[in-house]
């Protein structure tokens, strides 16, 4: 599919977007896999087609492992991103775009202050990898709705008029990617 995309459209982009899990071409890396599982895609095969531009994860610690701690979901984050970040960086050698994050509000624990956190922590490894030349150049939390929007949410929105911070932590990350240029 991908070969006969760009064969009528050369002229964009082209990315898959799934979640990053490793399959049966690197059955070595599917202990970084949530709960070590075999979850039907393959993320070196397929980002290593020619045909496709870059790359893309996801990242629902929550949802992946419900029933774990904090601290265990923020171990496994740590490790998916960097993990990721490694095999762009040498074996895939294409760019690697966080492509959904977030944190729900239907998950116990849930604030402001905690999505905030997180998404602090995303953008400081984006930011991170972009300064020292790495594959990671970007990350796109999921999802921004409007105001009036709620029947479109699941748990995961962000609507700025209702999270004045969340904004000022987006804003803040693209002045300081932005600084680097």
């Amino acid at each position: 599919m991908a070969a006969y995309l760009k064969s009528i459209d050369g002229n964009h982009l082209l990315e898959v977007g799934l979640e990053g899990f490793y399959g049966a071409t690197t059955p070595e890396k599917k202990q970084y896999n949530p709960g070590n599982q075999d979850w039907g895609s393959d993320f070196m095969a397929t980002n290593l087609l020619p045909q496709i531009d870059f790359a893309t994860i996801h990242i629902y610690a929550e949802k992946w492992l419900s029933g774990q701690s904090e601290e265990a979901q923020a171990a496994f984050v740590d490790k998916w991103v960097q993990v990721h970040i490694d095999d762009c960086n040498t074996i895939v050698k294409k760019p690697l775009i966080m492509g959904e994050f977030g944190k729900s509000s239907k998950y116990p624990g849930y604030s402001t202050e905690n999505r905030n956190s997180y998404f602090e922590k995303l953008y400081d490894d984006v930011y991170n990898s972009v300064k020292s030349g790495g594959s990671c150049v970007g990350g796109l939390f999921w999802q921004l709705l409007a105001q009036g929007m709620a029947t479109y949410g699941d748990g995961y929105e962000v609507v700025l008029e209702e999270s004045a911070s969340t904004g000022d932590v987006i804003a803040q990350q693209s002045q300081r990617l932005q600084l680097l240029n």
